[in-house]
């Protein structure tokens, strides 16, 4: 289709906002600079000629913004700017990654090789998403700025997302928070991993992002009022002190906002900290910038009383994507709390545009030291050079080093080593070396003797205790954080494993051989169930590992197995503890079983379906909910839209997204599991109060109560047999009713 008039108009429009965006920046220096991105936007036009997107405008606007972002909101260069503009023409046209060497350079098309999705050549056991994402982070090893350039793409993407069909806006949102967020985070890249964030948020939940996104536009004037008069007095005193500065207000994103709300489960009305204050000033010569940033927090201090345990000091210690600041939160008037962040020009910079305006300013520094940034680039590059089974546990295991909170702690020698939060002894022990993390036992923290299991703080001197014939085990997996260390031990159990695996084969050979039987899919189907092992490959290796002896092998042969195969799928089965109905038909003649659940939702489908309710987080009818199609069962497994395994699968997965809307049934009665968190003052007869309530007047099933009581204070967990989430809010409305009662919220597995 060709292009008319209008879109000729509106190209050339797009194209002079880019020309006047690198001039702007100093993009171009030289003319022939400026006929280098010329001639890759006329590349670009013409194999994209005719072509249209989603949304019916030309193609070639899509690039043109991706190198508007890359430009006016990250701060890169000529090479990018190029590289944008090409970024789809090897994967959509019948330009070759050699012609583009060709007519720009070999780093050019490296570039857009990186950039280009590998259609065709993907493992037929993985899915496209996952071995896209692991050769787009693979570049990381060569070239940043191609995951630099693939965010503004996923940016811009978002921006349109709305011409897109429901089932690919969650696959898309979910990938986007899945990779891209932490991504950018990662790289320092804040204002466009907040955009992410409230873009996912508008598509995933509508709803909810416009009625947060109201309030927030109600509320501004009183806001605006408070923060006036919250301003006044500082400006005067940095005035008076003759700072260079600009100080502004920075609301919270819709996304942060409804977080918090979810995490603490308390309505918009009591977020208290929709914003925070900005001091960003021009630093002098002398004294350092450090010093320059503790004097503006002095004056503050002088004016408001901070919160001693708010003080977040990032100058000292900046965090690993180079973020620098300086944040306060301190007792503003009317008794609110107010958090105030102080930068330099440059912080700020960096705090902004990121991993760009980092290298600039680390380049025009004297000092070329290792810093955070670098560091983690490092260990990042670690990992993707690791070798992996598949490409989904290469992911999982990046993903791993995408942390966002640090925690510093020191060596024997007093070495600083930044890891994540929640890090053990044995994710510093791997950080050091992996032979050391391989053949820790212990360690000592702060000369305290602690289990190799121990999660490190900042501050910690380690000092990491190691025998020789110590190895990784497979509950370390459940200790550690980092990829280096993950990816370690699990490369330890995989050889080991194999190894059992190929001996507990030969034994379990053997044996039979014994009884004149060949080791046989039959036999297989007997012995596993017997042996509580879910796949062939897990008996060989509790064979070869000794945890199963054989000792009644004869016995288990010659016994009719059906009913033990019963039994032990029954085990299996997602959702029997949920759903006190289940109707479970098993046909044992095939090699893999296939179990029937009750249907408790309706895809809006002419063909039926079989649904179960996801384990990870428990959805019960009332809750927004999205279908997963498992590619083995052919089952579709009910998930709450927020659910994190859900984010997961549909990053990796997209394409087994259901695409009609799933919607509750209501003409099925079966009770589902719901789990209470209760917290209150203690008193004689609370328990007896809460318990008559839940029985006698809503004539709720309990399932199990754990309570403990200290000092005056009581908490626990009930969890309870509910029809739907209306039936479960009458009760948390009524729970809070009682007596002594301070907080009831439902405990959500996401």
């Amino acid at each position: 289709m060709e292009y008319t008039a209008e879109d000729e108009l509106l190209i050339e429009e797009k194209w002079q906002e880019l020309v006047e965006a690198c001039r702007k920046a100093k993009v171009c220096r030289r003319e022939d600079d400026w006929q280098f991105v010329r001639r890759a936007f006329f590349l670009a036009k013409e194999a994209h000629k005719g072509v249209r997107r989603r949304s019916g405008e030309p193609y070639i606007i899509h690039p043109i913004e991706v190198a508007l972002i890359a430009v006016r909101e990250i701060g890169l260069g000529k090479k990018s700017v190029v590289a944008a503009l090409l970024h789809d023409v090897v994967e959509d046209t019948e330009y070759t990654v050699e012609d583009i060497a060709r007519i720009f350079t070999p780093k050019i098309a490296s570039m857009v090789d990186g950039l280009t999705k590998m259609a065709g050549v993907f493992k037929t056991d993985s899915s496209e998403q996952a071995e896209y994402f692991r050769k787009v982070l693979l570049t990381l090893s060569d070239d940043v700025r191609v995951i630099i350039i693939k965010i503004a793409d996923r940016l811009h993407n978002m921006r349109t997302l709305g011409a897109m069909p429901h089932d690919k806006q969650i696959k898309i949102t979910s990938e986007t928070i899945y990779l891209f967020v932490p991504l950018a985070y990662r790289l320092g890249l804040h204002a466009i991993k907040s955009e992410l964030e409230d873009l996912c948020m508008k598509y995933r939940f509508p709803k909810e992002y416009d009625e947060i996104r109201r309030k927030i536009d109600d509320t501004e004037p009183q806001r605006q009022q408070y923060i006036d008069r919250f301003m006044a007095p500082i400006k005067e005193v940095l005035d008076k002190n003759k700072f260079q500065y600009e100080m502004t207000a920075r609301v919270k994103s819709v996304y942060s906002i409804w977080n918090k709300m979810r995490r603490k489960e308390i309505p918009f009305e009591e977020v208290y900290d929709l914003f925070a204050i900005r001091i960003v000033f021009k630093a002098l010569p002398f004294p350092s910038e450090k010093t320059q940033c503790w004097q503006i927090y002095s004056c503050v201090t002088d004016i408001y009383t901070p919160k001693p345990d708010r003080l977040r000091d990032w100058i000292s210690i900046p965090k690993s994507n180079g973020y620098e600041a300086l944040h306060s939160t301190v007792m503003g008037p009317d008794g609110i709390w107010v958090e105030v962040q102080v930068r330099t020009e440059r912080m700020d910079d960096i705090a902004e545009r990121g991993f760009a305006a980092h290298w600039k300013y680390k380049h025009a520094s004297i000092s070329q030291e290792e810093d955070g940034l670098d560091k983690w680039l490092k260990r990042v590059r670690d990992a993707l050079n690791s070798p992996t089974e598949s490409a989904h546990e290469f992911l999982d295991n990046f993903k791993l080093a995408l942390y966002k909170t640090d925690v510093v702690v020191f060596t024997p020698k007093g070495e600083p080593q930044t890891l994540p939060y929640g890090a053990s002894v044995l994710d510093f022990a791997y950080e050091i070396h992996t032979k050391i993390g391989d053949h820790a036992i212990g360690a000592k923290i702060n000369h305290r003797i602690v289990p190799v299991t121990e999660r490190v703080n900042s501050g910690d001197q380690i000092e990491v205790i190691t025998a020789e014939n110590a190895h990784p085990k497979a509950e370390w997996l459940d200790a550690v954080v980092t990829s280096k260390a993950r990816q370690a031990i699990q490369d330890y159990l995989k050889s080991e494993r194999q190894d059992n695996i190929e001996y507990g084969m030969t034994l379990l050979e053997s044996r039979l051989a014994e009884y004149n039987v060949k080791l046989s899919g039959r036999v297989l189907r007997k012995l596993m169930p017997a042996y509580d092992c879910r796949n062939k490959d897990e008996l060989y290796s509790k064979i070869g590992a000794g945890i199963v002896k054989l000792d009644n092998l004869d016995k288990l042969l010659k016994e009719n197995s059906s009913k033990k195969i019963l039994k032990f799928w029954k085990l299996f089965i997602p959702g029997k503890e949920r759903a006190e109905e289940a109707d479970v038909d098993l046909d044992l003649d095939d090699d893999t079983s296939t179990l029937d659940d009750t249907s408790v939702a309706d895809a809006s489908a002419d063909d039926a379906h079989e649904f179960v309710m996801a384990e990870c987080c428990e959805p019960i009818p009332g809750d927004n909910v999205v279908g997963y199609r498992d590619p083995h069962s052919g089952r579709i497994i009910v998930h709450k839209s927020t659910c994190d395994t859900l984010i997961r699968l549909a990053a990796q997965y997209g394409e087994n997204i259901v695409k009609e809307e799933i919607k509750w049934s209501q003409h099925k009665a079966i009770s589902y599991l719901a789990t209470v968190e209760i917290r209150g003052i203690d008193r004689s007869g609370m328990i007896l109060d809460l318990a008559r309530l839940i029985t006698s007047d809503f004539s709720i099933n309990m399932r199990a109560i754990s309570v403990q009581s200290h000092d005056g204070i009581f908490e626990g967990t009930i969890s309870l047999y509910v029809q739907d989430i209306e039936s479960l809010n009458s009760l948390l409305d009524n729970l809070r009713k009682v007596q002594g009662i301070e907080s009831v919220k439902r405990l959500l597995n996401t």
